[in-house]
């Protein structure tokens, strides 16, 4: 049995007790050191296994096999096979001032950041963040550009900060963050085992993170059979790999305010137990080695999703900002295809797309769908954005993007109140509607029906035609050409300097 299970850690050596640096005394957050710059020879990367870690609930570690060695931030050390780490309440002084203006929240990331550059050229230092939706951050005094007001203000004295402690019955050792972890064998953590290395460490939000230290290749083993499907075609595999390095990559700052690379969910990529990965999806990820999809010496929006319905989206369809010349509105079928339609859709096209299935990934069972939602279900989805919108009693349709998707939709209620849902906030508040390509119409008293096609944003590669298309004969080249046309599947070697550092 582990000393660690029954409370009687194993104190292998100590270092001197380092004096704690105090916190910031006015900051947008609580203070967090930076995750390291990807290295393009030996990539690693941070992906938060657990992000928000907070009391009540202990965090609980077990081994897969063997030991565990935890080391605190002034050296001690500690191991055993299980361990329970407890909160406790430590004060701060000087208290830590939290000043900051906040926008959003937005639907995605890549909104945020659009926000977040904007204010950036406006003169201001703003972070993107995600204290439980996306958010931007920057001082009180930053002036705000036209359009992206207006903003909230926080002002907080906080005086109290959550931290671990270890239990033994001879006394309680604190444990100062960040805290490293080796499993020789493995972590097991929510029914997976993970090889480490690990850290917790704070947060910006005064909680925690248990971050895994995962070399890159290794890292997709653990996304692309949870992305695409392990029985994918050899093709299909290997341009998903290719894809989710190439995310992987390009994102790499996402939560660079909480001191790590990415996430483990659908934030970023799913990243599963890397064990699961069989001979089909390494050999997909082994020959596509440290290669990635590059335009104009970056990593691309290597963007991907389940099924696009038959025509893909432009990036600007599906976010805010401009679009990029590798992701545009196309038709995603054979030439038949392309000679029954023209892009950009015009009004009366988009019914009879949704009614042929004569595309690539037509197979998928959301490539074509029908919803019904009534007004008491709008009305309950809608009151976290419009909480005085009452019963809505109209919908319609106000702009449409060239692939035929929603970008603007108002929906319209009893006391003539109105919310326009724009882009990704379409799906992210009406999240019975698989994607933004449908046509609504009324379906008797406050009730609509919603026909559509597809499933998730639509923008770049389709999964279920990747596919299709590689069960057709295409090669990986093909389809990443197919979906990316004018990048270039590249060496890491090849990207500029700097491209992979984690600075904003």
């Amino acid at each position: 049995m582990s000393l660690l299970a029954v409370g009687l850690p194993l104190l292998l050596s100590g270092g001197c007790r380092a004096n704690p640096i105090p916190p910031v005394a006015d900051s947008l957050h609580w203070p967090v050191a930076p995750a390291p710059a990807v290295d393009p020879l030996k990539p690693v990367l941070w992906v938060a296994l657990a992000a928000h870690l907070r009391p009540p609930a202990p965090v609980l570690l077990s081994a897969a096999a063997g030991s565990l060695t935890l080391v605190d931030a002034d050296g001690a050390r500690y191991q055993g096979t299980r361990v329970a780490l407890h909160w406790r309440s430590e004060a701060v002084a000087p208290p830590l001032r939290l000043r900051r203006q906040v926008l959003g929240p937005f639907a995605s990331y890549e909104s945020a950041e659009e926000t977040a550059s904007r204010w950036r050229q406006a003169g201001a230092r703003p972070v993107i963040a995600h204290p439980g939706d996306w958010e931007v951050w920057a001082p009180l005094d930053a002036p705000l550009p036209p359009g992206l007001g207006p903003s909230r203000r926080l002002e907080q004295d906080l005086s109290q900060r959550s931290v671990l402690e270890l239990r033994r019955p001879e006394g309680v050792v604190l444990l100062r963050g960040p805290i490293s972890i080796e499993a020789a064998q493995g972590l097991r953590w929510q029914g997976g085992v993970f090889s480490g290395p690990f850290r917790l460490q704070p947060d910006a939000y005064g909680s925690w993170s248990l971050v895994e230290q995962v070399p890159l290749e290794r890292y997709l083993l653990g996304v692309v059979p949870h992305e695409i499907g392990a029985a994918s075609p050899q093709p299909a595999l290997a341009a998903q790999a290719v894809l989710a390095r190439t995310w992987a990559l390009r994102n790499i700052r996402r939560f660079g305010v909480d001191g790590y690379h990415l996430c483990a969910d659908t934030q970023c990529q799913v990243y599963a137990d890397p064990r699961h990965a069989g001979a089909a999806v390494r050999q997909a990820i082994a020959s596509t080695h440290h290669r990635v999809l590059v335009w104009q010496g970056e990593p691309i929006h290597a963007v991907y999703h389940a099924t696009n319905g038959g025509v893909s989206a432009g990036f600007e369809e599906v976010w805010s900002g401009g679009s990029l010349p590798y992701l545009k509105p196309r038709l995603d079928g054979s030439t038949t295809v392309q000679s029954r339609f023209s892009l950009p859709l015009q009004p009366g096209q988009l019914p009879a797309l949704l009614a042929s299935r004569d595309f690539y990934g037509s197979y998928h069972p959301r490539f074509r769908w029908i919803r019904s939602l009534d007004a008491g279900q709008l009305r309950q989805a809608l009151l976290p954005v419009a909480p005085a919108l009452g019963l809505p009693t109209q919908l319609k349709v106000l702009e449409r993007g060239a692939s035929g998707r929603v970008l603007a939709l108002e929906i319209r209620g009893a006391g003539g109140e109105a919310v326009v849902l724009r882009r990704d906030a379409i799906r992210r508040n009406l999240r019975q509607l698989p994607s933004t390509l449908f046509v609504v119409e009324p379906q008797g008293a406050a009730s609509w029906r919603f026909v559509g096609g597809g499933f998730g944003h639509g923008a770049g590669l389709s999964q279920a035609g990747a596919i299709d298309l590689g069960g057709r004969g295409w090669t990986t080249q093909s389809i990443l050409e197919h979906y990316y046309p004018g990048t270039s599947l590249q060496p890491l070697s090849a990207l500029n300097p700097g491209s992979l550092s984690s600075a904003p």
